[in-house]
């Protein structure tokens, strides 16, 4: 498991953590997104997790192609409960599996390990791995 806080930027070229980021990613096999939706931008909701994966993608191509999780945190919070359909909307559109938490009420948990459970089968079925990264 990695997690994979705040991929900057400029990364692909080396900038901040850089290539020695991506290669840590890179032995992963499946990705987590985790969007806090109380930051997520009405105009473009899809921002933060079109970014990162522009970076992925610039890194390395099989990268980006990696099988992704996006989810949703603080939907505790009234705006980011607000923001989930349409979120949920996009990602189902574009065939990405999506869960909404809440870290601190633990709402949604469940369905992300169980999803998670799936999808790393999935991943060592057709790999032989079973490592995660996470991050935003």
């Amino acid at each position: 498991m990695a997690d994979i806080p705040g991929l900057i930027e400029g990364a692909h070229r080396g900038e901040g953590l850089g290539h020695k980021f991506l290669r840590h990613v890179s032995r992963t096999s499946v990705l987590i997104h985790l969007l806090d939706v109380t930051r997520v931008s009405e105009e473009d909701p899809l921002a933060d997790w079109r970014a990162i994966n522009a970076e992925l993608e610039l890194f390395d191509p099989a990268l980006a192609a990696k099988p992704q999780i996006v989810v949703a945190n603080k939907i505790d919070v009234t705006e980011g409960r607000a923001t989930v359909s349409h979120l949920q909307q996009q990602f189902a559109s574009k065939g990405i599996p999506f869960c909404a938490i809440s870290a601190v009420t633990g709402e949604g948990l469940l369905d992300l390990k169980r999803l998670l459970s799936f999808k790393l089968k999935e991943a060592k079925t057709d790999k032989g791995e079973d490592r995660v990264a996470a991050g935003v």
